[in-house]
């Protein structure tokens, strides 16, 4: 875990190290986690509050970017643990924190019961008195710390980014996209963007990003994974591979199987991509690092052609 501006970086321990990460913001004594991880990780963001010297007490908002479970999954397990705190979210995923049953039972469909067991625990409701409504523009207060949500759609309809003025920095969730420490170079970081199996909108996603870009951030903090800066050149980065993605898409779209076309497609993309970026190995980087998100990026992009065709 490291500091800055009252800033820790909790690896959530989600799949792998470097993979997921939760944060927590420290100002005069009191708390903000942005982000959980799973039901799994609650300890270590349990562990990470007490190495900080903050009393569960103290701890005032859990903040979520969106409600998929592997930023929002321990949510509600941990609220337990924080007798004090309030939750935010999007006014769309308000709902499925209160009662995360529908959330989970499509995941269930999607990865099978066993699997969700293991990789996510289980999910915790969240008392609907202790959750509140962060739409576009609200302003969380954490000891005079303004934390202010701006409405990101583009990954999810249901995503907020949020503002710290006091460290000139986002926290994005998935909307400014995936940046694996293993795959930084001399370059720079890596940066590639993510789709969902359901709300993917390239065109709102392109939006998002440009509107964080507004604010002349001085870092994004990732939720996969951690803080980076060379924030302008990713930004073009990310632009540029989501028209790319969506012409995978289009060019595969009439295939038998159009999810395996995409995800080869994908594939093929990524690994001219991590070469460009002088990653040494691109192939074993892409089987590596990227295999999982090469499979749930073709997946959503899958849905949007689906969705775009009526």
């Amino acid at each position: 875990m490291d500091s800055n501006d009252g800033i820790h970086t909790i690896d959530t321990g989600f799949k792998r190290p470097g993979f997921d990460a939760a944060y927590l913001i420290v100002e005069a004594g009191r708390g903000a986690f942005i982000d959980t991880g799973t039901y799994h990780s609650v300890p270590r963001l349990l562990a990470a509050l007490a190495q900080a010297g903050i009393e569960r007490e103290a701890v005032d908002w859990v903040i979520l970017t969106h409600v998929h479970l592997d930023h929002a999954g321990g949510a509600g397990e941990l609220m337990r643990q924080l007798p004090r705190a309030r939750l935010a979210v999007h006014p769309r995923g308000a709902r499925h924190m209160i009662d995360p049953s529908q959330l989970w039972a499509g995941a269930t469909a999607v990865y099978g019961e066993a699997t969700m067991r293991a990789d996510y625990g289980q999910a915790v409701p969240v008392p609907a008195e202790r959750v509140v409504e962060a739409g576009e523009g609200a302003v969380l207060e954490l000891a005079g710390r303004a934390l202010l949500c701006l409405d990101t759609p583009g990954h999810a309809r249901h995503h907020i980014c949020i503002w710290d003025a006091r460290s000139r920095s986002f926290f994005t969730g998935d909307t400014f996209g995936l940046s694996y420490r293993a795959l930084d170079t001399r370059n720079g970081p890596f940066a590639l963007p993510t789709t969902t199996p359901v709300q993917f909108d390239p065109e709102a996603l392109h939006a998002s990003i440009d509107r964080l870009l507004d604010y002349r951030p001085l870092g994004m903090h990732l939720t996969h994974y951690g803080r980076v800066t060379d924030v302008e050149r990713m930004a073009g980065d990310l632009h540029r591979c989501i028209d790319a993605m969506v012409e995978v898409a289009q060019a595969h779209a009439s295939a038998a199987d159009s999810q395996a076309a995409i995800a080869a497609g994908l594939a093929a993309l990524y690994e001219r991509e991590l070469a460009a970026h002088g990653v040494p190995d691109p192939r074993a980087a892409l089987a590596a690092v990227l295999r999982e998100d090469i499979e749930l990026n073709a997946q959503g992009l899958v849905v949007w052609l689906s969705r775009r065709a009526g």
